[in-house]
């Protein structure tokens, strides 16, 4: 069992386990780092988290959410296994308490052993989670701060030939069903919602949750809408409630023998400290493959 006092709400405190985004910043001891996490924050949903030590060993510990209480109380399972090789499990319990300003939280772990060779590694959890915490106490700190406000700007483009005439392509773009073929996330994404309306000043909406928890919003108003040749039309991204990025997208039809030829152009501001690293150019990339793939089905 270790406690830490945080100059933070309880509220604040228990956010900081409540998402992949937060959880990568702080979930590991010294020198170990978090590349990659899967939080479905709800009673039964998963809870993953890989671990990469200083050589570069990738440790993935496995487990689902029991009981989540905000902001009092959090039990969730782990496993860690190499292989098919179970090492250990445990059942972790954080509590959340009032302390004056500032919130009092207990972790508190129950090993089962499935490895011997491992018990060095349970004795050492206490410091580890000592660690781990410092790494809490600074996240808790970033998230209490004002946030910071910029923009960095970005722009790509991307062509595709595709083995169909300009009016089927721009059907797939335009129309709500053809385009439900292929604009979403693909793997580890739920559709929520769905609306489209393209004409000029006429909307489009899709919302969806991802294995992680986390929900993507693409809402974009169409300024300019030639048929079978050109769709012009700005779009606002957000995680959750914050908004990532505004961008100017357009889109070029142009015959290529009996296919056609589509250019995607996008001018993107991206805001807040929102780190994009090509993220937005290889999703998009990703989507104009899925709408090729529609076209030949």
């Amino acid at each position: 069992m270790i406690s830490r006092t945080f100059a933070a709400p309880r509220a604040l405190v228990f956010k900081a386990w409540s998402s992949a985004e937060h959880m990568k910043r702080w979930f590991s001891p010294e020198g170990y780092t978090v590349p990659a996490a899967e939080i479905d924050f709800r009673p039964g949903g998963v809870c993953a988290i890989c671990m990469r030590s200083p050589e570069g060993q990738d440790i993935w510990s496995k487990g689902v959410y029991i009981e989540i209480s905000p902001p009092d109380r959090l039990v969730f399972t782990s496993g860690v296994a190499i292989g098919d090789s179970p090492k250990f499990t445990a059942r972790t319990t954080v509590t959340f308490e009032d302390d004056g300003a500032g919130t009092r939280m207990t972790v508190h772990q129950a090993y089962d052993i499935h490895d011997e060779s491992f018990l060095a590694a349970v004795a050492g959890a206490p410091e580890g989670w000592r660690t781990t915490l410092d790494k809490l106490e600074q996240e808790v700190a970033r998230i209490q701060a004002p946030e910071r406000r910029s923009v960095v700007h970005a722009s790509f483009s991307l062509e595709r030939t595709y083995d169909a005439a300009p009016a089927v392509v721009f059907h797939a773009l335009s129309d709500r069903a053809a385009k439900a073929r292929w604009f979403e996330g693909g793997d580890g994404y739920a559709l929520l919602e769905r609306e489209m309306d393209v004409r000029p000043g006429g909307r489009e909406r899709v919302s969806g949750r991802w294995t992680s928890g986390t929900v993507s919003t693409f809402d974009a108003v169409y300024y300019d809408v030639v048929p079978n040749e050109r769709l012009v039309y700005a779009y606002e991204m957000h995680l959750d409630d914050r908004k990532i990025s505004v961008s100017l997208a357009t889109v070029e039809l142009t015959p290529a023998g009996t296919g056609t030829r589509l250019v995607v152009t996008e001018q993107g501001a991206f805001l807040d400290g929102y780190d994009d690293a090509g993220s937005r150019e290889h999703g998009t990339g990703f989507l104009l493959d899925r709408l090729g793939a529609s076209l030949q089905g």
